[in-house]
């Protein structure tokens, strides 16, 4: 074991040695995460790969101050709501967190399968999103990033699957007395308290879980912009209504308690307690359980704004990657003018710069296949001697709620027998 003086402790042997690493489960900008088994007990495990910063001055990976916050912050956890952590290693670029296997998927991935679903059955999800909260902010820790990607399911295969909390890398111990800002979380979901640069605490959740369940309700997101910076705009001035297009079978409690969320003043913001006693959550007489039962989701907007939610993450991948490879590929024809330069190393040199933009360590093979899946957008990098092929498939597998016709795959390829401009192929 390694540690120092206000340091973490993490394990120094090699992660290999204790578990067999599997297939890819995701990845963010400094982390992977994949499929492990413990070698001793064959127990499967989640091992996330962070990527440590090298240095002060550098951009790329994740400061080690912050990947043992986010390790503190784990360790004090222990609740059915919340991703476990098992164990903890290091080695010169990688802290490794071996958590606990959460492989039932995005709870909206689960909802966008369903045929019908009830407030009441939705309260459900979102009891145990509450419970989860609520044992964080016992412990004064904020999550400040609850949004759907991070609301996992254990299992999906039973009727109300048990809810997992995740990604604790933006959580923070709030502290008495002491004040705390920051800019960070994902626009569509961040309080105007994070957008303003004001003081934060555990009501910054509060305002996510009206957002999640505003979503969940009608598919609608309530403050979401064509910019980003619309987006900030709308919810610095609670620029949101309950659309009848998209809320006409719902009811009022439902509305009420997303209305007591979304509030400006964190004074006057439910609290995670006052959130759980709303009689949406928990109904104080039988009328407005029947309310519940007989109001429903508008799972068809839900399915169709699902769907395009998953179309534009994945189209903005692919529209970065076609502007990076557009300017690469010029720059690769001017390499070729000069014989000194092979196209095996301008291949190394293109595979090196997307690596560096999706935030993946750079690969030396000679020939190689790299993949970089994100929502339904599967792009793979293919690398030979002979010729460079980028190509963006829009896999059914991965797409599930996605209409037919965006089940298509775009190649860009540039072939070191043709000096003509990368082409679209079949």
């Amino acid at each position: 074991m390694f540690q120092s003086p206000g340091m973490a402790a993490f394990k120094q042997q090699k992660v290999e040695d204790i578990y067999d690493i599997g297939e890819e489960l995701g990845s963010g900008q400094f982390a992977i995460v994949k499929k492990c088994r413990e070698k001793s007990s064959g127990v499967e495990y989640a091992a996330k790969f962070i990527k440590k910063r090298q240095s002060r001055a550098s951009r790329r990976g994740v400061r080690r101050e912050e990947i043992e916050r986010e390790v503190n912050i784990l360790q004090q956890i222990l609740h059915g709501n919340i991703i476990k952590l098992h164990d903890v290693y290091e080695n010169k670029t990688d802290v490794v967190l071996i958590l606990e296997l959460v492989s039932g998927g995005e709870l909206f991935d689960f909802l966008a399968q369903k045929e019908s679903l009830s407030e009441e059955e939705a309260t459900r999800f979102i009891k145990q999103i509450l419970d989860g909260v609520n044992y964080l902010h016992s412990k004064k820790i904020a999550h400040f990033d609850l949004k759907p990607e991070n609301i996992m399911l254990l299992d999906k295969n039973i009727p109300i699957p048990h809810i997992k909390l995740i990604d604790f890398g933006l959580a923070h111990k709030i502290e008495d007395g002491v004040e705390f800002k920051n800019i960070f979380g994902t626009p569509e979901f961040v309080a105007p308290e994070i957008v303003n640069y004001e003081p934060l605490g555990l009501a910054a959740d509060m305002w996510s879980i009206g957002v999640i369940t505003y979503i969940l309700l009608s598919g609608a997101s309530p403050f979401l912009g064509d910019t980003k910076q619309e987006t900030l705009a709308n919810i610095t001035a609670v620029n949101y209504e309950f659309d009848e297009e998209f809320f006409s079978h719902t009811s009022e409690l439902a509305k009420d308690f997303i209305r007591k969320l979304l509030v400006k003043d964190t004074r006057k913001r439910l609290t995670i307690q006052e959130a759980l006693a709303h009689p949406w959550i928990t109904p104080v007489d039988k009328r407005q359980a029947m309310v519940r039962r007989e109001s429903v989701v508008n799972l068809e907007n839900f399915k169709k704004q699902y769907a395009r939610r998953r179309w534009k993450l994945s189209y903005s991948i692919v529209s970065l990657c076609n502007h990076l490879s557009r300017s690469l590929m010029r720059k690769v024809r001017l390499m070729q003018e000069d014989s000194s330069v092979s196209t095996l190393q301008n291949a190394h040199r293109l595979t090196l710069k997307l690596d560096l933009l999706l935030g993946h360590e750079p690969t030396k093979s000679k020939k190689q296949e790299k993949c970089f899946g994100l929502g339904p957008a599967l792009a793979v990098l293919h690398c030979s001697s002979r010729s460079l092929v980028l190509k963006f498939s829009f896999v059914p597998e991965l797409a599930r709620a996605q209409p037919p016709h965006l089940f298509q795959t775009l190649s860009l390829c540039y072939s070191s027998e043709s000096q003509s401009e990368p082409q679209a192929l079949p």
